[in-house]
């Protein structure tokens, strides 16, 4: 069975529990991998999302943090995917893609080349829900592969979130308009205990961990190339 590395994990998650899989959590710095396993990369999203700027107290404040200062590990996470081959996951509108110049992906579904013609990557970028595949909440996300084969044909598609999906009680103290407002995550993790918010279901986790399996080594790809010559 092939390695994989897993890169900016929870430390004690579900990837320390998976077989032949190589966790790197903070204590380890992801920033520092060097192969040769094709990667599973979960880089830290604050500073690219919807909310980079930080909490809306620490704003009024005059707190501001900077677009992308997430110390290099976005950066290295791409490069470490780019050299070894493997998928890296973010947030639907992440920053990065447009900051790397990787192409938005359409929303209903399907992979796309994520580079334009010339530049020298090869790498293929689609949309998919963690809702999809286990999480509370349809948790749109990004994925960005390279040298996975084949592709896997993912549950595509948007799936609003339902009214029944917000908790009763909170619906009926508060009213369905202020929880669509506040998002269905809002009431599930946070502050401490964030862990249903970012943790990874164990079904997409396998689905990723699998994608970088499929990736075959460059030596054995250069090997076959050099006997059919």
């Amino acid at each position: 069975m092939q390695h994989v590395a897993g890169l900016y994990v929870q430390t004690g998650g579900s990837y320390f529990s998976a077989p032949n899989v190589d966790p790197w959590d903070d204590v380890r710095d992801a920033r520092t991998y060097l192969g040769p396993h094709p990667v599973v990369a979960h880089p830290p999203c604050q500073r690219w999302g919807k909310m980079w700027k930080g909490q809306p107290g620490n704003i009024k404040r005059g707190k501001v943090e900077r677009l992308g200062d997430d110390g290099g590990c976005f950066a290295a996470a791409l490069d470490a995917v780019r050299r070894y081959g493997g998928v890296l996951e973010h947030p639907e509108h992440s920053h990065a893609w447009a900051h790397f110049n990787i192409n938005k992906p359409p929303r209903q579904g399907g992979w796309i080349a994520a580079e334009l013609p010339g530049t020298g990557r090869y790498g293929w970028t689609c949309r998919v829900e963690q809702g999809q595949y286990g999480h509370y909440a349809p948790k749109p996300t990004w994925l960005y592969a390279v040298r996975v084969d084949p592709l896997p044909d993912l549950r595509w598609g948007v799936h609003p979130v339902r009214d029944e999906d917000f908790p009763a009680d909170v619906v009926a103290r508060r009213g369905i308009a202020y929880c669509r407002r506040a998002g269905l995550m809002a009431f599930r993790g946070g502050g401490r205990d964030s862990t249903p918010r970012i943790a990874t279901p164990p079904e997409f986790r396998d689905l990723l961990i699998a994608m970088a399996r499929s990736v075959k080594p460059i030596i054995n790809l250069v090997v076959k190339e050099n006997s059919n010559d």
